[in-house]
């Protein structure tokens, strides 16, 4: 299936691992060009090199109110246009209601969420008809996780920006999508699971309770990703795909 994604131009956020970066490798191996972002500049370099000639690195902090506007004109500068944007960024804080401080719920309010609507609110502004705008957002938009109060108060009302956005956008031939992960094979679920006093016990349980017995790959996410983001899926808007192995059990 030709995903019309041939020299389309993206960015993706929080790129240099994990789910951006699993992105990012489809879209390239599909013929798109991509702009990869991070915080660290020695990760962006190496992760631009790793996918070739196709991608361009910026390091860039998402809570940046001037990362918008920088990333659409590299974008621009260096591909010549813009086509869409995904944009992930790292998990915050984990902890419980007595854990976390207001300095880490500040931290990720302006990274995870108002960093997420500045970006949202410059590519709508630059965008043609076409264009896309995704959020990697999490399972927790549904069902909150335990041990991640900061990304459960944060992730659904990011979801209800998105799904605002999308009726506002639709007008103009510009799709808005949400990807919702649960358990991904990534570094950060990973960690999040070392959190317990049995790493293996938890990821053992974990999988006992999705359907398919395992946790995904971050390729898996990422060929989901490439796909809602493509002309492929171009009547697919406002909408919200568990990428979980049916861990949702709801409809």
């Amino acid at each position: 299936m030709d995903l019309g994604l041939k020299d389309r131009v993206y960015v993706v956020t929080g790129a240099t691992r994990g789910l951006g970066n699993a992105t990012a490798r489809e879209l390239v191996a599909d013929g798109a060009k991509v702009v990869v972002t991070g915080r660290d500049k020695k990760r962006v370099a190496d992760a631009a090199a790793e996918l070739g000639p196709e991608a361009h690195g910026v390091a860039v902090d998402n809570a940046d109110p001037e990362a918008p506007e920088r990333l659409i004109a590299a974008a621009r500068e260096r591909f010549g246009g813009f086509d869409g944007i995904l944009i992930s960024v790292g998990g915050p804080a984990p902890g419980f209601l007595a854990d976390n401080t207001d300095e880490q719920w500040q931290a990720a309010f302006d990274s995870v969420f108002l960093g997420a609507v500045r970006l949202a609110r410059a590519a709508a502004a630059a965008l043609d008809a076409g264009g896309v705008i995704g959020f990697v957002l999490s399972g927790s938009v549904h069902e909150p996780i335990p041990g991640l109060t900061i990304s459960n108060g944060l992730r659904p009302g990011l979801a209800g920006f998105a799904k605002s956005i999308a009726d506002e956008l639709g007008p103009r031939g510009i799709r808005v999508v949400g990807l919702l992960p649960s358990r991904i094979d990534t570094d950060r679920v990973r960690e999040l699971d070392g959190l317990s006093a049995d790493p293996e016990a938890t990821r053992a349980a974990n999988e006992s309770r999705i359907p398919l017995r395992r946790y995904g790959t971050p390729e898996e996410f990422g060929r989901t990703a490439a796909f809602l983001l493509s002309p492929a899926a171009s009547y697919l808007t406002g909408i919200m795909v568990p990428v979980d192995g049916g861990m949702r059990h709801g409809f």
